[in-house]
């Protein structure tokens, strides 16, 4: 990559897969990646459903808010944002004016399969897990579609690989951007 800081946010559902493709990114880019949710657990000293549980998804929201606002300042870093960092107006200005944007575009089918065994998630606390998935996409893939510069499939491939495609993806954009600025 060129020494310009590069800021890159993936965002999706949860089970789409952001930690591990971040991972995957970053080293493939050489940048620093970072997790909204595991920065908010180190500042808070305790798991995200212990915030839930205590503050409600109300007070979640507000240190997810404040946590990405710092995380997407930062140079030369891929971030993984939460699932529900979109819904607020604040986050996705955040997303849109300080970075590239990499939707991990997930089938609710592919996340029941991820998280079928995941007892932390504290939306997931529901007797019908598709049911919920199915409604939080309903709202939530609109959000994503607004704020991604890049789309990457999810379908039926590791996040491994998704990263390689996603590392792809974003080459071709920053390559391509070069270009018109050079022309």
């Amino acid at each position: 990559m060129t020494n310009a800081p590069y800021r890159l946010f993936l965002i999706g559902p949860m089970g789409s897969g952001k930690t591990t493709v971040g991972r995957v990114l970053a080293q493939r880019l050489g940048l620093a990646f970072v997790d909204v949710d595991e920065c908010i657990e180190q500042r808070c000293g305790v798991d995200v459903d212990r915030i839930f549980e205590i503050e409600g998804e109300e007070g979640f929201r507000r240190r997810e808010t404040q946590m990405l606002d710092e995380l997407t300042q930062l140079p030369n870093v891929v971030v993984a944002t939460g699932g529900g960092s979109v819904l607020s107006p604040e986050n996705r200005s955040f997303l849109k004016e300080r970075g590239i944007t990499v939707w991990l575009k997930t089938s609710v089918q592919q996340q029941l399969k991820r998280l079928a065994r995941d007892q932390r998630r504290p939306l997931l606390q529901t007797p019908n897990r598709k049911q919920r998935l199915q409604d939080m996409a309903k709202w939530r893939d609109p959000l994503y579609e607004a704020c991604a510069d890049i789309i990457v499939e999810s379908a039926n491939v590791t996040p491994q690989a998704m990263g390689q495609r996603a590392a792809k993806n974003i080459l071709d954009v920053l390559e391509e951007s070069a270009n018109k600025g050079s022309s």
